[in-house]
């Protein structure tokens, strides 16, 4: 079976602090996310923020794809968190593996591929990305089959893609993020497909995210005061905790297309089957 590489984009000590607000790893949101769609990929984490190496005796070209999860970091930050990962996520361009990205994982690679990413004028968009629209392009891509015209998805970003990089094609946008979803052909024959919003999330994880940032969100008019924020992230980790809360799905208009484990996780579902698994069958 496959082997995908997750290559983890927050170095350890954040990911500790994280947790303790029940964010769990990236690599575990990715792994279930992956397995929910095919149970028997492999998958092997790598901390790239923090400089691990692969394992000894092992390229690139050795596994059937690489996934980029989200991180709290800037890509505009030159801090060596941030430069080893554009190198790494060259790397992976150079080795023709196909590469996958959520969030920061799209942004890192619309950099490393000559885009560019600011932070997005329009403020944060979290939980959750409303009324993402499929472009042209996006209808009849494979990335986004199955998705209808336009739906919701988890989300949590301060930046965006400014400029796309070259031989891409945009194919979702929404009212915050002209750019939600980006397919793009690398100079080494290799692919990336990404989302600006985060597929592999859950409820549970948006609840503690809105939970830790109670006090970014009051300053920037989500809410008028900690508690009010605190009091929402209760109700999403309710809502984890029991699906079938029509008072909140309904409270928070929350659609299948997020409640569904699934359908919320679409995309990653697609790629793994029209890019991975057909790939391997040729190795």
């Amino acid at each position: 079976m496959p082997n995908i590489l997750i290559a983890e984009g927050t170095p350890a000590v954040w990911q500790a602090e994280r947790a303790e607000f029940g964010l769990p790893s990236n690599f575990s949101l990715f792994a279930a996310s992956v397995r929910l769609h095919h149970p028997g990929i492999g998958c092997t984490p790598l901390n790239i923020a923090d400089g691990e190496a692969l394992p000894f005796g092992t390229g690139l070209s050795d596994f059937d794809g690489v996934m980029i999860p989200g991180s709290p970091l800037h890509i505009y930050d030159p801090t060596p968190e941030v430069t080893r990962q554009i190198d790494f996520a060259r790397a992976a361009f150079a080795a023709g593996v196909p590469v996958w990205g959520s969030c920061w994982g799209l942004q890192l690679a619309t950099v490393a591929l000559g885009g560019s990413v600011r932070r997005n004028p329009r403020g944060r968009e979290l939980p959750i990305a409303r009324a993402i629209t499929v472009s042209d392009a996006g209808r009849d891509h494979p990335l986004l089959a199955s998705r209808p015209p336009a739906f919701d998805a988890l989300c949590s970003h301060l930046d965006e893609i400014e400029t796309p990089p070259p031989n891409s094609q945009v194919l979702a946008a929404n009212e915050v993020s002209t750019i939600q979803a980006v397919t793009a052909q690398t100079p080494w024959q290799g692919s990336f497909f990404g989302t600006q919003y985060h597929p592999e999330h859950t409820l549970a994880v948006s609840a503690a995210l809105i939970e830790m940032r109670a006090l970014e969100l009051v300053e920037e008019g989500f809410g008028s005061k900690t508690s009010e924020i605190v009091a929402i992230a209760a109700d999403y980790r309710a809502l984890a905790a029991d699906p079938n809360r029509r008072d909140l799905t309904w409270r928070y208009g929350i659609a299948s297309e997020i409640m569904d484990p699934m359908r919320r996780t679409t995309e990653i579902g697609n790629w793994l089957r029209t890019v991975v698994l057909p790939r391997r069958c040729l190795t």
